[in-house]
């Protein structure tokens, strides 16, 4: 049996359309079909449209970054600062720990 990405067979989909041509008639399967394309397409065209938008905005601003990037570029920032920071106290309270 052929499965459909929505889990639904073969003899489901024939009585699907059994109940169609039932309801709305032979004649009105092709003009409700073409009008599921063209609403389809013209969804697809406005998703295209907004890609393309988002895109161009993006390059226009110059956003052009990567987060993942900027996290690890500022991680490693400051983990050196850090360990400044520690060999700086480090050096200062070394002679104090000594006395002790």
């Amino acid at each position: 049996m052929i499965q459909i990405p929505l889990f639904i067979s073969g003899a489901e989909i024939a009585f699907i359309l059994f109940i169609l041509i039932m309801v709305f008639g032979a004649d009105k399967i092709p003009e409700m079909a073409r009008f599921f394309g063209k609403t389809m397409k013209s969804f697809r065209h406005a998703t295209d449209e907004i890609k393309t938008e988002i895109t161009k905005q993006k390059k226009e601003h110059n956003l052009d970054f990567d987060i993942k990037k900027d996290v690890e570029e500022h991680t490693k920032t400051l983990e050196s600062k850090t360990s400044k920071l520690k060999d700086e106290v480090e050096d200062a309270i070394g002679p104090i720990k000594r006395r002790f």
